[in-house]
């Protein structure tokens, strides 16, 4: 069971250079968070076209406890359009397909590089979930990618119970218009992984 959502994984153990985010403008469009999703409103027929993600660093397993697992996450417009109210989040978690089976996320953490601060901040929502937003670029015009290092760790009081399908990744969303209607349109960088015992 892989990532279904990501639109290209890569793993790899090359060492992780440090990477900047760019900064950009404001965009003009209406915020992200206020419109509903393209795929939603035009019934599944809008495909995401733009957003082309890789990832390096994600390995197939990591090993319960203390240690970081550092990736590099890039998102990249292929498109010939500035895309508009660009927002960058990330999350790590795994899926739940059957009945007493847990998210793996409150069991994890999950950081990124700040690079005007040149320090690791952490990702945690109220739930206890570890994802949130990542700060970015407004826009990202044609050609023009974003670079987030993120790291990610499980502690060993997760319950090895149930198989995870577990997965972190780095989400940009942005918006578009499908027939006359402004919606919203995302695209991923990440990859899957299980977690072991030490």
């Amino acid at each position: 069971m892989k990532l279904r959502h990501a639109l290209s994984i890569t793993a790899a153990t090359a060492a992780l250079l440090p990477v900047a985010v760019a900064v950009a403008p404001a965009s003009q469009a209406a915020p992200a968070s206020e419109l509903p999703s393209c795929y939603d409103v035009s019934n599944g027929q809008h495909e995401n076209n733009a957003l082309v993600g890789r990832s390096f660093g994600i390995p197939d397993s990591i090993a319960l406890g203390t240690h970081w697992t550092t990736y590099t996450a890039t998102l990249t417009n292929s498109s010939a359009k500035e895309l508009k109210s660009f927002e960058l989040s990330a999350n790590l978690g795994s899926y739940v397909y059957n009945e007493g089976e847990r998210d793996l996320s409150p069991y994890g953490d999950l950081q990124y590089w700040d690079t005007s601060q040149r320090a690791w901040k952490a990702l945690r929502q109220t739930d206890g979930r570890a994802r949130g937003a990542v700060p970015g670029p407004k826009t990202l015009k044609p050609r023009e990618s974003v670079h987030v290092q993120l790291r990610f760790r499980v502690g060993k009081d997760l319950p090895l119970d149930h198989p995870y399908d577990a997965f972190t990744n780095l989400t940009g969303t942005f918006v578009d218009r499908y027939r006359d209607t402004d919606c919203t349109v995302h695209g991923e960088a990440g990859g899957t992984f299980y977690p072991r015992e030490a």
